[in-house]
């Protein structure tokens, strides 16, 4: 029996290897102290939602020591279409950009370049003499702080997404801060104009501090956050399909968006960009990257190993332990949740687990204390399922050392 489980293994190391690309390598579970038989409680729990026309399809991903030791794929990236979810199928994965940006901004901190708490008007002057609204947004004030690179980081400069009804969210979306061929340079002029709904540093609220951040980049970097992107992150880390675009060889591979309708099944988005020609999204920091399983888990392996990826060093050790340090409210550090004992986990997993997700439902995490990554991938807006939190026990319950 163990036998044929071991070959059963390398007939899947074999097959998906080769459709995995670029990811890491892949061994048998019980190499790294997974249990192959616990693994496979995954497949049906996830195989439901699929069956009953909640998801689309999944893409899951576990691995350990630096190894994969669960991959698979269930449903279709495009039901219409009837595309099967494939290996190299390529993801929107929105907020998950987000750790990506945070990372860009910590290798040029790391330069010299500034400080954590430089001001952003030293290289953004649209962020001098920023204007704060009051509690109830009833009266604008002028900022008694400055806006620092940690606040953004943090999610605490008084940013917002312009998602509610208040004063604030209509100065949002009434100059379009990710109109349509738009650059960041224009986004930060709108909003160096749209009052701070609250003083820097008073506390967390999440929006487009992460978007400023790109152009932070841009700007220190002298070159388009683009351009950055790729040849000092994804170039040297081998991630070859995560970029602000899809181009026309690759758009089959782009998965299509879907949300839940009213008869609790799937509607698909028909204004997202889905063509047999290029797609391209606003260069967001904060949202606007499309990847695969294979080049998410490079990045988040490059950051469990403390900033190294097959010799290829992104960041110091150092760096990557000061990012998943919980600074604000004993949670969030410089681009991740963590998960910190002041309030322990209520299902498995470890204290010190960094993690994001975005808005379409992919959710990634790292465990520096199981050396363990987890990565689903799916594209669901306004996801009201438990399956992340049932993916994660599934993972955790398997390990056996």
């Amino acid at each position: 029996m163990r036998k044929l489980l071991i070959y059963t293994c390398l007939l899947l190391f074999y097959t998906t290897t080769f459709a995995f690309g670029q990811g890491l390598p892949m061994t048998v579970p019980e190499e790294v102290g997974v249990s192959a038989e616990r693994l496979e409680r995954i497949r049906p729990v996830m195989q439901n939602y699929v069956d009953d026309g909640r998801i689309p399809g999944f893409l899951t991903v576990v691995a350990r020591r630096g190894k994969i030791v669960h991959f698979e794929t269930i449903g279709m990236r495009d039901v219409e279409e009837n595309k099967s979810v494939e290996p190299n199928t390529i993801f929107r994965i929105y907020s998950m950009s987000k750790p990506i940006t945070s990372v860009a901004v910590m290798m040029l901190y790391e330069e010299g370049h500034f400080q954590l708490g430089t001001p952003v008007s030293q290289f953004i002057p649209e962020f001098e003499n920023m204007k704060v609204y009051n509690e109830d947004q009833t009266e604008i004030l002028d900022a008694e702080k400055e806006v620092t690179i940690k606040h953004l980081l943090m999610h605490t400069a008084g940013l917002t997404y312009g998602w509610g009804d208040k004063p604030v969210d209509e100065r949002y979306k009434e100059l379009k801060i990710f109109e349509t061929g738009s650059t960041l340079a224009d986004m930060v002029k709108k909003l160096g104009d749209i009052p701070l709904v609250h003083e820097p540093g008073e506390r967390w609220t999440y929006g487009v501090s992460v978007d400023v951040l790109g152009y932070l980049v841009e700007v220190v970097a002298g070159m388009p956050f683009e351009e950055f992107l790729q040849t000092r992150l994804f170039g040297p880390l081998g991630m070859v399909d995560t970029a602000f675009s899809v181009p026309s060889e690759k758009v089959d591979r782009f998965a299509a968006l879907y949300r839940p309708n009213k008869e609790n099944g799937l509607e698909r988005v028909e204004n997202a960009p889905l063509a047999n020609d290029e797609v391209s999204f606003f260069p967001s920091g904060g949202g606007g990257l499309v990847s695969t399983a294979a080049d998410y888990m490079r990045f988040c392996q490059m950051l469990l190993n403390g900033g190294e990826l097959d010799g290829v060093r992104i960041l110091g050790r150092k760096t990557v332990e000061l990012m998943r340090y919980p600074h604000h409210d004993d949670w969030f550090g410089l681009g991740f949740a963590v998960v910190t004992d002041k309030e322990p986990p209520n299902i498995l997993e470890s204290v010190g687990n960094f993690s994001w997700g975005g808005a379409a439902a992919t959710t990634f995490w790292i465990d520096p204390e199981e050396k363990l990554i987890g990565l689903l991938m799916t594209q669901l807006l306004s996801n009201p399922y438990p399956f992340h939190q049932q993916f994660k026990v599934l993972t955790y319950q398997a390990l056996t050392e």
